[in-house]
């Protein structure tokens, strides 16, 4: 693979051109699955704009991360956090995490995120404090979970098992996430 040269003389790979290219790549992907006729895929403009502006959020969060650290481990976290945001919000509104994306319960899922945002801006994005929002935010994905299947399902058929599951894997990116920002805190920030 030949070597990349970015802007300053630095060599390495071109982290930036991964991420927005991929931005992009997948923000043509339902574009182009529309133009081929694909079942399902019926996006309106509205759709785009939104899907362009949420990853335009993630990906301009995840640049002021890597500028505010140089550790590899608070790096990491914050891309771990960015990405169980992103999933936790795109999923809730395309599908809904518990019954159908209409169920008012899936609001709760986005408080559990407000905390964790919330968190982060109390503790000015320093590790520890961001290792403590991020675990207040797992915590706050389980607590919206347990209070929204106490409620009727609009998803008869969709068993509370699977999206247990789902919710598992979303507090599981925050928990480590959290793990990462207390590494981070141990050994140095920058």
């Amino acid at each position: 693979m030949a070597e990349f040269v970015q802007p300053g003389g630095r060599r390495g790979v071109p982290w930036r051109l991964i991420g927005w290219g991929g931005a992009v790549a997948l923000l043509a992907a339902p574009f182009v699955a529309m133009q081929l006729n694909a079942e399902g895929v019926d996006w309106s403009p509205g759709d785009f704009i939104f899907a362009a502006a949420l990853f335009g959020i993630v990906g301009g969060l995840l640049e002021l991360a890597v500028r505010a650290s140089s550790n590899a481990s608070y790096r990491t976290g914050a891309a771990l956090a960015l990405l169980g945001a992103f999933l936790v919000t795109w999923v809730n509104l395309a599908v809904g995490i518990v019954g159908s994306e209409d169920n008012p319960a899936n609001l709760l899922f986005f408080g559990a995120l407000a905390i964790g945002i919330a968190g982060s801006v109390v503790t000015h994005g320093k590790p520890a404090g961001m290792s403590t929002a991020m675990l207040a935010t797992a915590a706050s994905l389980g607590i919206a979970f347990l209070i929204a299947v106490m409620n009727p399902t609009d998803e008869p058929f969709v068993p509370h098992s699977r999206e247990l599951i789902g919710t598992s894997v979303f507090a599981g990116l925050f928990l480590a996430s959290a793990a990462l920002f207390r590494r981070a805190a141990k050994f140095g920030r920058s």
